[in-house]
């Protein structure tokens, strides 16, 4: 089994029998989610933060890991989680968010948060397209003057990890799970918190309102957020996420 970057396990606290699942982005780590669930916790709530398949380890693992694969992975967290809690909320980032949403359609989750997360990609390339390139190229570095670069918390930046490829492949996986999502959003009933910043290089703040107009519960909100980069559980604008995701999961858990 390939080892996993150290820091970047997945971790468990426990508190009282309201659950979170905290599920990262695209090429991230359950680092991602890692400050956001010691907040949580702090607050009393019983966090698991999951590792999505194929990541924290090396880009190749995740080559291999379909779509699937990690709705399985929320899926397993879950099931953990609600073994021993009474109640589960799903917060993921960015992917994480996505897959949050789309799972909650298949559990029986309390509500969901979802931060700095995509309707689509911005390409107009089919998923098989995208496939059928990844023979050629199988990874593509992510541009140097791109990285960080929407980061407001340069220390935070600095200890972050994800892997240093996009690998093509898994941009395929991504563009068909939120082909998935985008018919699963009407059919969403659970309490929503969208988050996103106004400042996110990656995942166009457009993304927010979109998905809020299709989602089908009645109880959803938009917060909107500044001073922040498309990592918003790390960046400078951290405190006010996680103030406003326990508030939301207190409202709703009560």
């Amino acid at each position: 089994m390939p080892q996993i970057i150290p820091t970047t396990e997945p971790f468990f606290l426990k508190g009282n029998s309201t659950g979170v699942l905290l599920i990262h982005g695209f090429t991230g780590t359950p680092k991602e989610m890692r400050w956001m669930g010691d907040y949580l916790n702090a607050q009393g709530f019983t966090c698991l933060g999951i590792r999505l398949a194929g990541h924290a380890t090396r880009p190749k693992d995740m080559v291999r890991s379909r779509w699937t694969d990690w709705t399985a992975s929320v899926e397993d967290g879950y099931n953990l989680l609600r073994g021993v809690t009474e109640r589960v909320f799903l917060v993921g980032l960015s992917m994480g968010g996505a897959l949050s949403l789309l799972m909650s359609t298949r559990l029986d989750a309390a509500g969901v948060v979802a931060m700095s997360t995509p309707m689509e990609l911005p390409d107009n390339h089919p998923a098989w397209v995208i496939r059928l390139l990844s023979y050629f190229w199988p990874y593509l570095p992510k541009a140097k003057g791109d990285v960080g670069a929407d980061w407001f918390d340069k220390d935070a930046f600095a200890s972050h990890i994800s892997y240093p490829l996009n690998p093509i492949r898994s941009a395929a996986e991504l563009k068909a799970m939120l082909g998935r999502l985008r018919l699963a959003l009407p059919k969403i009933n659970v309490p929503v918190l969208l988050m996103h910043s106004q400042d996110d290089w990656y995942v166009s703040p457009e993304n927010m309102p979109r998905i809020y107009e299709r989602l089908g519960a009645r109880d959803k909100e938009m917060l909107w957020l500044t001073g922040s980069g498309h990592v918003v559980t790390r960046d400078a604008a951290r405190e006010q996420v996680f103030e406003a995701a326990s508030a939301f999961i207190r409202r709703v858990g009560e």
